[in-house]
C-alpha cells in the first residue's frame, strides 16, 4: 500500500509535471485580425491603404471596399458639388499611390487584398463620371466594376502585371490596374447608353 501512496504526485512534485495553456477565445469569423487592426492604426497612410478598415474584411475585401466607396460617395456628393468631388478624386489619386506605396512595404507584400484604396478611388471615378444614376444604374456599375477587377480581362490584366513589385512602381501599379479597371467600367456604361 505504501509504494501505491508514493506513486501518486505530491503538490510539490506538481510543478514538474507542465501546465496545459489557458483556453483562448475562437475569434469570431467575420472579425478582422487583431494585429491587421492595429497596424491599421499605427499610420495615418495605413488607414487610408485599408480603407478606414474596410479591407479589414476577411471576406472579399475589395468588394467591401467597393461597397464603401459607393456608400462614401453618396454621403459626399450631398455636400461637395461635382467640380469639388474631382478635386478630392484627384488628390486621393495621389495620396493613394503614396498610402500603398508605404503601406504595402510595411506589410512585406507587393499587392495585399488588404489594400482596398485603389477600389475606393477607382469607384468614386465611376460614379462621378456617370452620374446621376438610379440605383440599379449604380448596382450595375458597381457589378461591372467588380467583374473587371477580380477577373481581370484583357487591359486589366495587362494593366496588373504592368507594374509590380515594392517602392513608387509598386504602389502606382496597385492603383493602376482598378484605374483601367473603372475606364473599362465606363465604357461599357457609355456604350449601353449609347444603344
Amino acid at each position: 500500500m505504501e509504494t501505491l501512496a508514493t506513486s501518486h504526485p505530491t503538490i510539490e512534485h506538481m510543478q514538474d509535471f507542465p501546465q496545459s495553456p489557458a483556453p483562448t477565445p475562437e475569434p469570431r469569423a467575420n472579425a478582422p485580425r487583431p494585429s491587421l487592426r492595429h497596424f491599421m492604426l499605427s499610420n495615418p497612410l495605413h488607414l487610408v491603404a485599408l480603407g478606414f478598415g474596410s479591407g479589414l474584411s476577411r471576406f472579399a475585401p475589395g468588394t467591401v471596399g467597393t461597397a464603401w466607396a459607393w456608400l462614401a460617395y453618396l454621403v459626399m456628393q450631398m455636400w461637395l458639388t461635382p467640380a469639388q468631388m474631382g478635386i478630392v478624386i484627384a488628390v486621393s489619386i495621389v495620396l493613394g499611390w503614396v498610402a500603398c506605396t508605404i503601406t504595402a512595404r510595411n506589410m512585406g507584400v507587393a499587392d495585399p487584398g488588404s489594400i482596398v484604396w485603389d477600389e475606393i478611388v477607382a469607384m468614386w471615378i465611376i460614379l462621378w463620371l456617370a452620374m446621376p444614376m438610379g440605383f440599379w444604374g449604380q448596382l450595375i456599375a458597381f457589378a461591372l466594376f467588380r467583374f473587371f477587377d477580380a477577373v481581370k480581362p484583357g487591359p486589366v490584366k495587362w494593366a496588373d502585371q504592368r507594374f509590380k513589385g515594392f517602392g513608387w512602381r509598386g504602389g502606382w501599379g496597385i492603383m493602376f490596374d482598378d484605374l483601367v479597371a473603372a475606364f473599362c467600367t465606363l465604357l461599357v456604361i457609355a456604350f449601353w447608353r449609347w444603344i
